[in-house]
């Protein structure tokens, strides 16, 4: 009886002991403090729910002192350096980098001082509720319901006017029937007599004036031609077309709200000829580790399980296990559809305009903007338009060969461009003497007009 007791209290003394631990966790650290923190440092490898690239960390101090007896001096060396950890030879050190993939965990020494692991660590075992955002689908519908309001009271105006006009037609109708037999019956004789010389028939008309309906003709054949002219010219040009795509993928909060650099995905824009289409490993680089959208930023009509389902779909296509965090090695082509795409006829190298046309073509695209919030500040919208405002792209430009040469003829070359005065070294002098010391040397004078240079 003496034993049980004894055991008992030492049961209850654990218990108090565990419970003081946890509370003190709380006391040290601030979990709001620490929720910035995880997201700052921590996400791109842990979520608190479950497995990314390491371990999900939701109660990961309770969970430590239960199955390993491990206290928050052990996180805070794992955290602080972990490599000078696992070399000591600690045992669990060295299980949780073998049970993770032998992936390192990078090295915080310097980086978080032992207030930020506190409020790391109480981030993890109590988490504040999240803030809900602003949803941006509430006042999409809200907007959408002024709109079938507005649309409503606009179709019943325009059915009264409809009404209105249908009326005054009527009525307009019925004055000239009484105005006709009022003329009948105040016609004499002299007066028939003279309306029976008259022309009553085009065919009359058309006889009488034959020269003036032949030169009528004539121009409506001209203006004829020249609308089929027209509208040949303009085949092949397609600015504004937005196709849909398999995966939904917005710009705008890609480039947009998390300004990522336009070469980071489209790197051959800068080292060859095509800008090419990213690869969904490209992709990958990130959403191996964020499976889930988060951000503020939501489209109106959309909500973010929409944008996770389509990080999901990345996932499909490369055969990517995010239970296991592993590729299965079952792909599927994504069927992208094309939106800028050249004649086969038409050469055009994107390096030898964003290397060593870049600051030219910004110079002078923004030269011709009236209104400052249409200058750019990447070379890429100079063709493309602004890319990092479009949830869909578009083509933003009709892409003809008038506006090239336009382009050509107004851009002034960089001479002070590395790539420009290395190349054009021997070409310096005879351009000032063509065109006159200090003149404006545009894309024309080093050879932009030659039919060559663009065409096979």
């Amino acid at each position: 009886m003496i034993s049980w007791r004894k055991h008992y209290k030492k049961g209850l003394i654990a218990i108090s002991l565990l419970l003081s631990t946890s509370a003190s966790i709380y006391a040290q650290g601030d979990p709001k403090k620490g929720q910035d923190l995880f997201k700052a440092n921590c996400t791109a490898c842990h979520a608190l729910d479950k497995k990314v690239v390491g371990p999900a960390l939701g109660g990961i101090v309770e969970k430590l002192k239960t199955e390993q007896n491990l206290d928050t001096d052990w996180l805070h060396k794992w955290i602080s350096n972990n490599e000078k950890l696992r070399a000591s030879g600690d045992k669990y050190a060295n299980q949780v980098f073998e049970e993770n993939g032998k992936v390192a965990m990078q090295v915080f020494e310097g980086k978080l001082s032992d207030q930020d692991i506190d409020d790391i660590l109480a981030y993890t075992t109590n988490p504040p509720k999240e803030e809900p955002a602003a949803d941006a689908t509430a006042e999409g519908a809200t907007n959408d319901l002024a709109s079938v309001e507005a649309a409503k009271a606009q179709d019943l105006n325009s059915k009264i006017m409809i009404a209105a006009l249908i009326a005054i037609a009527g009525l307009l109708f019925w004055l000239l029937l009484k105005i006709r037999q009022l003329v009948k019956l105040q016609q004499s004789p002299e007066l028939s007599e003279l309306n029976s010389t008259r022309i009553t028939s085009f065919s009359a008309l058309y006889e009488k004036y034959s020269y003036v309906g032949k030169g009528i003709i004539a121009l409506l054949a001209i203006f004829a031609a020249y609308g089929v002219w027209n509208w040949l010219m303009w085949v092949g040009v397609y600015k504004g077309y937005a196709p849909e795509q398999p995966i939904y993928f917005s710009h705008k909060i890609h480039a947009g709200e998390n300004k990522i650099d336009c070469q980071l995905c489209h790197s051959g824009a800068k080292y060859g000829k095509v800008s090419e289409i990213p690869s969904l490993n490209v992709c990958m680089n990130c959403h191996r580790s964020i499976s889930e959208y988060k951000g503020k930023y939501i489209e109106p009509g959309k909500d973010r399980e929409f944008y996770t389902g389509e990080i999901k779909k990345i996932y499909q296509h490369v055969g990517w296990d995010e239970d296991k965090q592993a590729y299965t090695g079952k792909t599927e082509p994504v069927e992208w559809t094309r939106i800028h795409n050249m004649p086969d006829f038409v050469y055009f190298n994107h390096s030898q305009h964003v290397v060593a046309g870049e600051q030219a073509i910004i110079n002078s695209f923004n030269a011709k903007q009236k209104d400052a919030a249409n200058k750019i500040d990447v070379v890429c919208k100079a063709c493309h338009g602004k890319i990092d405002t479009m949830n869909v792209v578009q083509m933003a430009n009709n892409f003809t060969m008038g506006w090239c040469i336009e382009c050509h003829r107004t851009t002034e070359v960089d001479m002070n461009n590395g790539y420009n005065k290395e190349y054009f070294k021997n070409l310096h002098d005879k351009l000032k003497k063509q065109y006159g010391e200090g003149s404006k040397i545009t894309v024309d004078a080093i050879g932009g007009l030659e039919c060559g240079k663009c065409h096979y």
